[in-house]
């Protein structure tokens, strides 16, 4: 299936003989995607918040192409320093992916967690909580595919903003996954025998909107003066991306 101009290409690949999936895209799109959205919003994160959000991304949407194409991807890590939660969901058939971050009138958990939820269409969601040992997105990955998946997983930053994410198979090679380094995952080109498996499409795309939003304020409608107080409208924002999405009295008739 040929890949849209405006969407970043994620390429599915097994390397034989190690009985491993390797998952890899340039993130440069989405990265420039993702700033423009901050731009337009007037959202602005701290250096370190911003890294580990832009992470979270990498980390999720290379895990929903190791998964079936069905299924929806959300994770909510909740941190306790700093204290704030970063959110992400990606999805195969809708292609996009898309987070945010809360760092007001977050709740301090008792430890670092996880927070995982995974739908498909006519199921219920499948949900999962990982304790997390640091606050760093790359390692968050470890410990979900060591605790939910039963399987080793890692990612790798390479050069110009690639990203690789490895997942075991049944009878993979344990001391060659064990000892892999950032160089090793540069040459496997050369070095390993890969048969590509397919390729899927992603963007930096909430596609969020007053229509989709309003449901949530439905408990408002009979409460209007309490809402609004004196103020003509009210600004709501999107709990997936942060945009935000000016309400008026009139949009609850």
């Amino acid at each position: 299936m040929p890949i849209a101009p405006d969407r970043t290409r994620v390429e599915s690949i097994f390397i034989r003989h190690r009985n491993t999936l390797m998952v890899k895209a340039n993130f440069t799109d989405i990265f420039t995607d993702y700033y423009l959205h901050l731009s337009d919003q007037k959202i602005k994160h701290t250096p370190e918040l911003d890294h580990k959000l832009k992470e979270l991304l990498v980390a999720l949407t290379l895990h929903s192409v190791a998964r079936p194409w069905s299924e929806v991807h959300a994770w909510t890590a909740n941190l306790r320093a700093p204290r704030v939660n970063f959110f992400a969901t990606a999805s195969s058939t809708h292609e996009n992916t898309v987070g945010r971050l809360f760092t007001e009138d977050v709740r301090e958990p008792p430890q670092n967690l996880l927070y995982t939820q995974v739908t498909e269409p006519n199921r219920e969601p499948r949900r999962s909580t990982v304790a997390l040992e640091t606050s760093e997105p790359f390692d968050w990955v470890q410990h979900y595919y060591r605790q939910s998946e039963q399987r080793p997983g890692k990612i790798f930053e390479l050069p110009e903003e690639d990203f690789v994410l490895l997942a075991a198979q049944p009878d993979y090679d344990e001391e060659w996954f064990e000892n892999l380094t950032t160089e090793a995952v540069a040459t496997f080109d050369t070095t390993e025998e890969l048969s590509p498996l397919e390729n899927r499409a992603f963007h930096f795309h909430c596609g969020c909107n007053l229509n989709r939003i309003m449901p949530a304020l439905a408990v408002w409608k009979d409460k209007l003066d309490e809402l609004f107080q004196d103020a003509e409208e009210v600004i709501v924002q999107c709990p997936r991306c942060g945009a935000k999405h000016p309400v008026t009295r009139s949009d609850f008739s």
